[in-house]
């Protein structure tokens, strides 16, 4: 879960932008996938598309993601990623969900060096980043990422109670320098089996 959710935290770092969805939520069932550039799209990374399937996010499960970037600027370490995770618990509350074990709302001072304790440098990256000639180590140049939709096995996961089933929202904030370089919501249903 954890190599998954970095590949997904990577993929969706370098998007290029589309019109988003909004969905509707309510406790206990999503009617829609959504997510959104904050700001509109005045950053220098946008995600331009995003679609994930199913929703509900089975857990354990298949997910298939397809992802679309763009980057007006090379992206360099240090290459901090604030991600904000909450849960919601009652109809329009939402838990902050805090960082355990690098899972959760995390601060990570350089995505670029948690990128390289998983795929050291010099190794090829892995799939499907190396079928579809993704990069996978910092720098990253200026211009449009895509992953075609690819189907991602969830292996199952031993969750808190609390952390289950339900609806999530998250807001990923990636910067260089204190300078904000791009800023995603994204909101998703899990359902654990």
């Amino acid at each position: 879960m954890k190599s998954l959710s970095l590949l997904v935290l990577l993929v969706v770092s370098f998007a290029r932008p589309a019109p988003a969805r909004k969905g509707l939520f309510r406790l206990g069932m999503v009617d829609d996938f959504s997510w959104e550039n904050c700001d509109g799209e005045h950053d220098p990374v946008l995600i331009t598309s995003l679609e994930v399937k199913p929703i509900p996010i089975n857990v354990p499960g298949k997910v298939t993601i397809g992802l679309e970037t763009k980057t007006a600027v090379p992206l360099t370490s240090p290459l901090k990623v604030v991600v904000t995770l909450e849960k919601e618990v009652a109809p329009g509350f939402w838990l902050l969900i805090p960082c355990i074990k690098n899972i959760g709302s995390c601060t990570y001072r350089d995505i670029c060096e948690t990128i390289d304790s998983f795929i050291p440098a010099g190794e090829p990256c892995p799939e499907p980043l190396h079928t579809y000639g993704l990069p996978c180590h910092c720098p990253f140049k200026t211009g449009t990422y895509s992953l075609p939709k690819t189907t991602f096995e969830i292996p199952p996961v031993k969750l808190p109670p609390s952390l289950g089933s339900g609806n999530y929202r998250t807001r990923i904030i990636l910067s260089n320098n204190n300078t904000r370089l791009g800023c995603f919501k994204i909101q998703v249903s899990l359902k654990e089996k």
